[in-house]
């Protein structure tokens, strides 16, 4: 890319889309970081960051004021917002983190049948870049930063397919990390060591008890695979594929 009207152009032009196998195969990439608990461990913070993301983006939209996120090395974080501690604000609020995942990857995907993959990539590191403004420990910047600089290599260095890659095992993964999380708190509730976990503060904002908003997570989630996987592996493409064989 020679020049800034180039680099434009590529952003919101449209590029190739991967083949059935391409995108089954990213789907299993996406599956197997979830799934094997090395890999997780590892990437679990790229989920924070969409989960603290959210509660950051939709305190603003209903009026609360941002105070600060902060991100930790054991994958946890905070997002802490002023205003009224009850009401819908707060209850939007508490219901973003876990609703986030499956949001941004359900968006993603519609990117990626118009063959936006560019644009997701870049979308991505410009929804970063704003995070980090309000992130107020020094391990949160660096995550984010490296997060960001890991898409902006693929994005500037990366060939198409390379590109495409990413960006949909990077899709995949959001959609199946949204269930991961809500195992992993209702344990530690189970426990007796989650008690500000946001089930347990809607909970205590609506009476409503918090296995039954982890419920409504878990169906949203589900919700969002079942409608980004009939976008990306379309049946009439996988009848064809198996007629293939």
């Amino acid at each position: 890319m020679s020049s800034v009207g180039q680099l434009w152009q590529e952003v919101l032009g449209t590029q190739r889309q991967l083949p059935l196998a391409g995108v089954l195969g990213c789907a299993a990439a996406g599956l197997a970081a979830v799934a094997i608990r090395a890999v997780w461990r590892v990437l679990r913070g790229v989920v924070t960051i969409a989960h603290e993301g959210g509660h950051a983006l939709v305190a603003l939209l209903v009026g609360r004021r941002l105070a600060g996120i902060r991100l930790h090395s054991d994958t946890s974080g905070v997002t802490i917002s002023r205003g009224r501690p009850t009401g819908p604000g707060m209850v939007a609020t508490a219901l973003a983190g876990y609703l986030a995942p499956s949001v941004l990857g359900v968006g993603f995907a519609g990117m990626l049948t118009w063959g936006r993959i560019t644009a997701l990539l870049w979308i991505s590191i410009a929804l970063l870049a704003v995070m980090v403004l309000a992130v107020r420990n020094v391990y949160g910047v660096v995550s984010i930063l490296a997060t960001a600089l890991a898409l902006f290599v693929v994005s500037w260095f990366g060939s198409a397919a390379v590109q495409a890659a990413l960006a949909y095992s990077f899709t995949w993964f959001l959609l199946f990390a949204a269930f991961r999380p809500l195992a992993e708190v209702q344990r530690k509730r189970a426990a007796g060591h989650a008690r500000d976990s946001d089930p347990d503060q809607l909970a205590r904002l609506t009476r409503v008890p918090g296995l039954v908003w982890l419920l409504v997570f878990g169906l949203v989630a589900a919700g969002a695979l079942g409608l980004a996987a009939s976008w990306l592996v379309p049946f009439a493409d996988v009848r064809a594929w198996w007629a293939a064989l």
